[in-house]
């Protein structure tokens, strides 16, 4: 414990840390509680294992798949595919973010459709993707970054919006131009907005990848709940649903990661 802290700074530290550290025993107790309470009425026949599977299954499934290699793929194309959408994501939400605070006049014209198109089912476009971009991954990725691209545009700029105008003012009294204000203020301003925004479109992202594998793809997580639920072997099914829940926190705590350092 550092010197310099006083025996109230102290106390409050460990305080903290003990609460910490019981969320994360709890935490890690209702996990094992849940899988202990599935896998036991799989068992006794309580729940039908054919229908609702259990953890021995899916632990069997994962080992069988992971013998012929087989999972590696899967999870490495949904990995790749989330991740670049990922990145276009947030790419295309900043720029039009900036777009728009630079020029007001195009975001009120634009705003109608941005909210309509926000508004709109996705799972509506991936057909309609499929026949103008073809059965392929382009058409995952493209399905993936329409689910988030029109939200974090509309979110960005809202916060682009509400940035301190006394700041913008400083700015421009000092002989500063817009460009100087967006990179100087704007976005520096707008850093935890950004890294929230990122929280939320990874997610997003991920969503939108499992929707377009759902059609227009023979590998990745997505086929395999699909084809799954075709022949029914809900261990397929249930696993990959529970491997998605892991990349989807682990995704999560790295954005994290990013906020605490930035």
């Amino acid at each position: 414990m550092d010197k310099s802290l006083s025996a109230a700074q102290a106390h409050y530290l460990k305080t903290r840390s003990r609460h910490r550290h019981l969320v994360l025993v709890g935490q890690i107790l209702l996990f094992f509680l849940f899988v202990g309470i599935w896998e036991f009425t799989a068992y006794t026949g309580i729940l039908n294992d054919f229908i609702f599977s259990s953890p021995s299954r899916m632990v069997s499934c994962f080992l069988k798949m992971i013998g012929d290699l087989s999972i590696f793929t899967h999870i490495g194309i949904t990995l790749a595919e989330t991740v670049g959408s990922f990145f276009l994501v947030m790419a295309c939400g900043i720029l039009a973010a900036m777009l728009l605070w630079l020029f007001p006049t195009l975001a009120e014209l634009l705003e109608p459709y941005l909210v309509m198109l926000n508004s709109l089912p996705k799972s509506a476009l991936a057909p309609v993707l499929i026949v103008w971009l073809g059965n392929n991954v382009k058409t995952i990725v493209v399905a993936a970054v329409s689910v988030a691209v029109f939200g974090s545009v509309m979110t960005l700029h809202t916060g682009f919006k509400q940035v301190d105008p006394d700041k913008i003012r400083l700015i421009y009294t000092l002989g500063g131009s817009k460009k100087d204000v967006l990179f100087k203020v704007l976005v520096p301003s707008s850093v935890p907005l950004i890294i929230n925004n990122m929280k939320v479109n990874i997610g997003l992202c991920l969503v939108g990848v499992i929707i377009g594998e759902f059609l227009a793809a023979d590998k990745g997580l997505g086929y395999l709940i699909i084809y799954g639920s075709q022949v029914f072997k809900m261990d397929i099914v249930m696993m990959s649903i529970v491997i998605l829940c892991i990349l989807s926190m682990g995704f999560y705590q790295l954005i994290s990661l990013l906020e605490k350092h930035a």
